[in-house]
């Protein structure tokens, strides 16, 4: 049934929509509708907007992206479905790496969803040879290319489970996170993380690169450097808090 524009829902509904219907594909697991869910609930704690820390956030995501020697975009199903174009404009112009990791890892899902993304356009996909493995996850998490995550030195993880931020900061990686949940594991595992939708935030890391594509490498690096974690998870916290008492 079509979701009219003029519902108060309509961009949640047909996001909702999206990922059902990429599941039907074999593009999403179904655990991640639960995932989307969760992250839906904190969107509307937020206001379903792009706060400013997120904002500051997603500037210092796109510092650490051009700064970096060997920077990869690492995407699940939830984000080839709902984000295939904004993964491909944007690894295009750091460049970047895209790669497939799945938590449910199957070869159909894999070639799929390396498929989707070349359909979409990309020129390079990497995931599904799985030529090295992550220290520390005993779990098919773990597989990676050893051409892709895990010779990077900056890693982009949307929609990340904690153990792997973990494993990954572990091996000594700038890990950038985008997660809505500013309680999880991975938001403060991550030393960059972004609390906003990851619809919104890849486009905004993307503008921010285009600002700051000229900068030279220390200005980059200062701007990596300002950046406190610990603060801006409790500015995120302080919002909803705030925001909650104010619709009371």
């Amino acid at each position: 049934m079509p979701i009219p524009k003029s519902h108060p829902r309509y961009l949640s509904l047909k996001i909702r929509k999206q990922l059902v219907e990429a599941m039907e594909k074999g593009l999403v697991h179904e655990t991640g509708l639960i995932a989307h869910g969760r992250g839906e609930a904190f969107d509307y704690l937020l206001g379903e907007q792009t706060i400013s820390v997120a904002n500051a956030a997603s500037r210092v995501a796109a510092a650490a992206l051009l700064y970096a020697t060997h920077p990869v975009i690492s995407v699940n199903g939830n984000v080839v479905s709902l984000c295939a174009d904004e993964c491909i404009s944007l690894a295009n112009a750091i460049p970047a790496t895209l790669e497939v990791n799945l938590f449910h890892r199957t070869n159909d899902r894999m070639v799929a969803l390396a498929q989707e993304l070349y359909k979409h356009g990309a020129k390079e996909v990497l995931g599904k040879k799985a030529s090295a493995h992550i220290p520390g996850l005993e779990h098919d998490r773990g597989l990676c290319d050893r051409k892709g995550i895990f010779s990077a030195d900056v890693v982009l993880v949307p929609l990340e489970d904690g153990d792997r931020c973990h494993a990954l900061a572990s091996m000594g990686k700038y890990v950038i996170a985008i997660d809505l949940n500013p309680l999880s594991r991975t938001a403060k595992t991550a030393p960059l993380t972004i609390v906003d939708n990851v619809t919104r935030a890849l486009p905004l890391i993307e503008q921010w690169a285009d600002q700051l594509k000229r900068k030279r490498k220390d200005e980059l690096k200062a701007i990596i450097n300002q950046w406190d974690n610990i603060q801006m998870l409790g500015e995120v916290r302080s919002f909803i808090s705030k925001r909650l008492n104010s619709l009371v």
